[in-house]
């Protein structure tokens, strides 16, 4: 176990000492991914799914219903897998969605609140249930409960900096507790409820629970976490009795001053409680890989992430600035493994992309979801979901 948690010294050393994110790094040289004519690779699936105003998220239900938040139309959007619209629900300042095992839907948007004669539109997450009207699906939903910023952790009348709190995304975990991604602009270390810029746990009954902090060898961090877009826990669908019920998570980071914007935490269990820990991932070896999730400066922007849920745990990450999807092992080597009977046992690199509106092309990708081996892009910029698949995994 502690072998895989060496992680400290390289770390520490990429947030350099400035603070342990570092000085600003100039990132122009990174390049752009781009799809060809290799054996394995991502090819696009038609028609894409267009007429959208600004798809930010999409995520693949429990349910196996693909969902799409239209942040231009504050609108949850369901499709069945051929793409066919199935319903639409209304969430006022709709952001990010998830759902739990459940089959309940999870949005982060806004709550307009009426306080002393003073509205406040502030932060919320809704609780939406799918199946309240006996009618299973978003056409018959109803919001059975809302959470809203501070209130869950404090009571007194809310600053305008928390009017300026978003929460960005919400990973639920196998037993109905989610993680939820938090950014803002006070960021104290020792400020109550504790800085804005943080990833947070809830019970399976939206209860607030704490920050995540994150432990290393100079100690426990309250602010590790910095300008987090989007968090995803191991567990993902499909409904089976074997989902991951581990407590780890990947978060993404906009920082710029962050050279790692994509890492990896553990949720370690031990006789004296539960401890998260930043994990150290392999980089540089080019006899494994030709990329790596914790090269630094891998990202410019990563606006979400997501891992597959075959047990493949590939991790895939969507950056706006390059316009690109990239796809990790679990080891953090970027592309897919050899097929069978391959010679090397290499990874494959298989990341794409680049600013257009080709087909293998993005404009500000927000969000990723995976199911039965189909990846779905919401392109906001092109108002659209793409969907690719490996040449490997057509029959």
């Amino acid at each position: 176990m502690m072998r895989n948690l060496l992680f400290i010294s390289p770390l520490l050393l990429l947030f350099g000492c400035d603070g342990f994110f570092g000085r600003k790094t100039d990132t122009e040289f990174l390049d752009v991914p781009v799809a060809d004519s290799r054996p394995v690779a991502y090819v696009p699936i038609q028609p894409a799914w267009d007429g959208l105003s600004s798809p930010g998220d999409v995520i693949a239900g429990w349910d196996e219903l693909i969902y799409v938040a239209d942040r231009g139309t504050e609108e949850i959007i369901s499709f069945d897998q051929a793409g066919n619209e199935l319903g639409r629900f209304a969430v006022p300042g709709l952001y990010a969605i998830a759902q739990d095992r459940s089959l309940d839907i999870l949005a982060t948007g806004t709550r307009d609140t009426l306080i002393s004669g003073t509205t406040f539109t502030l932060p919320a997450i809704y609780r939406i249930d799918l199946n309240k009207s006996g009618d299973y699906g978003l056409a018959q939903a109803r919001i059975t409960k809302v959470v809203v910023h501070p209130f869950y952790f404090r009571s007194s009348t809310p600053t305008s900096s928390d009017v300026a709190v978003r929460f960005t995304s919400i990973a639920p975990l196998a037993d109905n507790s989610y993680y939820v991604s938090r950014t803002g602009p006070s960021n104290g270390s020792n400020q109550f409820g504790g800085p804005d810029d943080a990833v947070l746990t809830f019970n399976s009954s939206d209860t607030y629970i704490s920050p995540v902090s994150i432990s290393t060898n100079l100690g426990l961090f309250r602010d590790y976490i910095r300008q987090p877009s989007a968090v995803v826990s191991y567990a993902q669908p499909p409904q089976s009795p074997a989902v991951n019920s581990r407590g780890d998570f990947y978060f993404a980071s906009l920082t710029s001053s962050a050279q790692l914007k994509v890492q990896s935490i553990r949720l370690e269990e031990t006789a004296f409680g539960a401890s998260f820990v930043a994990v150290n991932l392999p980089a540089g070896d080019t006899s494994k890989a030709d990329g790596f999730l914790y090269t630094p400066n891998r990202f410019r922007q990563p606006s979400d992430v997501t891992l597959s849920g075959d047990g493949s745990n590939y991790l895939f990450v969507t950056d706006i600035a390059t316009d690109s999807l990239y796809q990790f092992n679990a080891l953090g080597y970027e592309g897919v493994n050899p097929p069978a009977g391959a010679t090397s046992r290499k990874a494959i690199r298989v990341s794409f992309g680049g600013t257009g509106e080709g087909l293998t092309q993005f404009r500000d990708p927000s969000g990723v979801a995976w199911l039965n081996k189909i990846i779905y892009v919401a392109d906001a910029g092109n108002g659209r979901i793409l969907r690719f698949k490996l040449t490997t995994d057509f029959d």
